[in-house]
């Protein structure tokens, strides 16, 4: 998201130093791996409009870096999904394409995956590439002017007056009109103190890769909601194929809760042989026992909802709960705005968590 909001200033001709308290490619956040899900199931017309941005923008980046970025394989919804109707409509009326397939057809489309209910396909959704993205963002910044600092530890933030920040590294200061915080897991440790943060829930997930045994097919990602007979399911589940590395399949927010910088990476391994299970049972295209384990971190909001807003001269992006990683470049555009007094829609301020807030 830093990223994407150093793009965005620079675009406009603002100056701006991105730091990055790791090297490029570091697996310490929840940025990195070589796939996302651009899943466009939503219901709500906030989202949606920023679905509908974002993929305007992913392209636009891949011009600007001669980059392939987003690959529209299409998504498969399917299971327990009692809002799946209104999501539909939600897509009609903004012009996603989608369509329902009884299971059957699903089933001969896509014979890597198992079916028992109806399907919502959406043949514009698809895959994208996260650490290609992260480069990419971080390339065509640089091309527009933008400073971009690795391995730059930012210690803290000050608040100077009403246009004016100091930000503290571990090798010298920054004085700026506007600090944009996005720092993932470690929001909470860098401004709680200065900004009336919600309660941030950092957990350490754990998807897996399993190897593929069914190539005849185009594996599209895939979203599956747990029905009642299910009751071994930590969450729903989503996925989709990695190139090179096998079928990405993970639980959602279920992981144990952790500290950012004492993580041990290590899969909790109660929930790891559920997931192979999972594979076993709805998975017949990829290989149940070949697994190679991924961790990664999830914050969450006590919505699941993101939190995009200033206050004073801090914009603080923070909380994308597991499923902010498509809307990243239309996310830099918000955060860019924010820095110039533009408000974000109102579902993302941080009022919503006061007591007769928005």
């Amino acid at each position: 998201m830093g990223s994407a909001t150093a793009w965005q200033l620079a675009r406009r001709g603002t100056r701006v130093t991105l730091l990055e308290r790791f090297s490029p490619g570091h697996r310490n956040g929840a940025s990195h791996g070589a796939s996302r899900n651009f899943n466009v199931s939503y219901g709500d017309p906030v989202h949606l409009s920023l679905l509908v941005e974002s993929l305007r923008l992913w392209r636009e980046l891949e011009d600007e870096t001669d980059a392939a970025l987003l690959a529209q394989v299409g998504i498969v919804n399917h299971g327990d999904y009692p809002d799946i109707d209104l999501i539909q409509l939600a897509l009609e009326t903004v012009g996603i394409p989608s369509e329902f397939l009884p299971a059957s057809e699903a089933s001969s489309r896509w014979p890597g995956l198992r079916f028992e209910t109806r399907v919502l396909h959406t043949p514009t959704a698809g895959r994208l590439n996260a650490d290609a993205s992260v480069a990419a963002l971080q390339q065509a910044a640089r091309a527009r002017g933008a400073e971009v600092r690795h391995d730059t530890r930012v210690l803290s933030v000050e608040v100077l007056g009403e246009h004016r920040v100091r930000v503290t590294t571990e090798t010298g200061t920054i004085t700026a009109r506007h600090a944009v915080v996005t720092a993932g897991a470690w929001t909470q440790k860098l401004v709680g103190g200065i900004v009336d943060l919600p309660p941030l829930v950092v957990t350490q997930e754990q998807p897996a890769h399993f190897a593929v045994l069914d190539t005849s097919f185009e594996w599209p990602g895939f979203n599956h909601r747990p029905g009642p007979e299910d009751s071994w399911w930590y969450s729903g589940v989503y996925g989709m194929h990695t190139p090179g590395e096998g079928i990405k399949a993970g639980w959602h927010c279920v992981g144990p809760v952790v500290d950012p910088d004492a993580r041990d990476f290590t899969s909790e391994p109660v929930q790891l042989a559920a997931l192979r299970r999972y594979a076993r049972e709805w998975l017949p295209g990829a290989d149940a026992d070949a697994a190679v384990e991924i961790s990664c971190t999830y914050t969450t909001t006590p919505d699941s909802t993101f939190i995009l807003d200033s206050v004073g001269p801090i914009t603080v992006g923070a909380g994308f709960s597991g499923h902010g990683f498509k809307f990243t470049p239309s996310i830099g555009r918000v955060l860019a705005d924010l820095t110039i007094g533009r408000a974000a829609p109102g579902v993302f301020s941080l009022g919503r968590f006061s007591p007769g807030g928005a």
